[in-house]
């Protein structure tokens, strides 16, 4: 477990050191709405220690935090009632991560919201077999416990 960083925002959020408008809490995550909520109802759920991203906490610390965005997704369906739901995490600045504190966003989604589509309209150019992609994967979960799936 990684210590509060001293110059993290979702830290001093966290704990109490900067305002939010907490929606939920529990002994593992915090979730509020982002200063620029993309969307109507649009949260952020935060481990309360400080994690960089998914790939900065082993299984057992990030487990809670996807159960709370689980729990903070059910109330917004129920209170906004959406037509969809993205859940999205980014692990560097390649991929948009802009706090360096692990996040997910739980964001509700309108059909005729101004979002549109998260997915590229084409693939990429050079792609490997999938079954190659999956062997390199499965190469890598060997002994964790986890099974090799299908």
């Amino acid at each position: 477990m990684t210590a509060a960083a001293t110059d993290c925002a979702f830290c001093d959020i966290v704990s109490g050191r900067a305002p939010a408008i907490v929606i939920y809490e529990d002994e593992h995550a915090v979730a509020f709405p982002p200063i620029r909520p993309a969307a109507v109802g649009h949260t952020l759920v935060v481990p309360r220690h400080h994690l960089r991203d998914f790939w900065d906490g082993e299984p057992s610390e990030v487990t809670p935090v996807a159960a709370a965005a689980a729990v903070v997704g059910s109330a917004i369906r129920r209170a906004l009632r959406p037509e969809g739901m993205n859940l999205i995490s980014s692990a560097g600045g390649v991929a948009t991560q802009s706090v360096f504190h692990l996040h997910l966003h739980v964001i509700p989604r309108w059909a005729d919201d101004h979002i549109g589509p998260i997915w590229p309209v084409c693939p990429p150019r050079e792609v490997p077999s999938r079954e190659h992609v999956a062997a390199l994967i499965r190469a890598e979960l060997t002994g964790l416990g986890s099974g090799s799936g299908s």
